[in-house]
């Protein structure tokens, strides 16, 4: 009785110790299958990704022609639905203000349509095949070739863009020195057009969801006529021919209605996501380009500053010259006015992408 009750007071432990013995045996299995003197959690992370890249890279190429095709068509309907649904509307309400809305309104579609165009179809800047490079910064381990400073290679492209952001499947085309301002100048005025839309449509949505609403009496659909209600009966034999019209051309009307309420639903789900989207996508790109650095440069500088703190010392991005100046360098306006902004212009960056001033030059303006 007595070794009895002994051997049910051990068990615990002598489970807890087959337990940890089982476990300390896999875990050194484990380990002799794929230790290496190289093994860190930077390189199992960078295993794990390959399944992600290796979809980019295949896929991302095949994918844009088709995203492309989407954000045009998505552009389309919306500028239709404005004009077949908001043009009416504000034109019955006050002619002189739709005059003025429709001249903001065909700018920024302008602007729009045009950039979109320029960052689809403007190269992003490569260097040059088998010639002279000024300057090289390292040697890309894909292209097997000098890289000059701020340039990366696009594994979707597979070839060293200048001044590379990143590859943007929704252009079909990498965002880098020719066409960053394309780029970013089409977030802008797509935001901008987005606003446009929905501060001048939400009284449009507004009369037509809350305001203009069908009457019912009692579940049973009602007809108006001269304010005086009548009530839809099963039959309508004892109606004349002109009654019976007006029915019909209520029914039409009512099936219009309910089409332009849905218009306005899609209208206003597509501009609430873009703009949420797009709006978050281009402060942080103004971001950017106030720092006077890519995206890229952007984790580069961040793990830069992050070495430098631990010497106790302050990294300086070497391409930033201030607010100011990295404004105008980035949209080109040495020795040109804002109308080069605002208004569609195929004016090139300053530079050719190949050399680049920094802090320790001077900038002449």
């Amino acid at each position: 009785m007595v070794k009895i009750q002994w051997v049910l007071l051990g068990f615990p432990r002598i489970l807890r110790i087959n337990v940890q013995t089982k476990w300390t045996r896999f875990k050194i299995a484990l380990n002799t299958l794929f230790y290496n003197d190289f093994m860190s959690w930077g390189y199992a992370c960078d295993i794990m990704m390959e399944p992600i890249c290796w979809f980019v890279e295949n896929f991302t190429a095949v994918l844009g022609p088709i995203l492309v095709i989407m954000v045009s068509t998505l552009s389309v309907a919306i500028v239709y639905i404005a004009y077949y649904i908001g043009l009416p509307y504000w034109w019955e309400k006050s002619p002189l203000s739709t005059i003025l809305l429709l001249l903001v309104g065909n700018w920024l579609l302008i602007n729009v349509c045009f950039h979109y165009y320029m960052g689809v179809n403007v190269p992003a800047g490569y260097p040059p095949q088998g010639g002279l490079i000024p300057e090289a910064v390292s040697i890309c381990k894909k292209c097997i070739k000098p890289k000059p400073p701020r340039t990366h290679h696009c594994s979707i492209c597979n070839r060293c863009v200048l001044k590379m952001d990143h590859h943007c499947p929704w252009l079909n085309n990498c965002v880098g020195h020719n066409n960053h301002r394309h780029f970013f100048q089409y977030m802008a005025f797509t935001v901008t057009g987005i606003v446009f839309i929905m501060i001048f449509g939400v009284e449009i949505a507004y009369k037509d969801f809350f305001i203009d609403q069908d009457i019912e009496l009692d579940g049973h659909p009602v007809r108006i006529n001269n304010s005086e209600i009548i009530h839809m009966t099963e039959s309508m034999d004892h109606l004349n021919s002109s009654e019976l019209a007006a029915i019909a051309q209520k029914a039409v009307e009512t099936r219009e209605k309910e089409w332009r309420r849905r218009m306005i639903l899609f209208a206003a789900l597509i501009c609430v996501a873009t703009f949420a989207a797009l709006g978050a996508l281009s402060w942080w790109h103004a971001g950017l380009i106030t720092r006077g650095e890519t995206s890229i440069e952007a984790r580069i500088n961040s793990t830069e500053s992050a070495k430098y703190k631990a010497l106790n010392r302050e990294y300086c991005n070497p391409y930033d010259f201030g607010p100011r100046r990295n404004w105008i360098i980035f949209l080109g306006l040495e020795g040109r006015s804002w109308r080069h902004v605002l208004f569609p212009s195929t004016h090139a960056p300053r530079g050719n992408g190949l050399t680049w001033e920094t802090v320790d030059h001077r900038f002449p303006y």
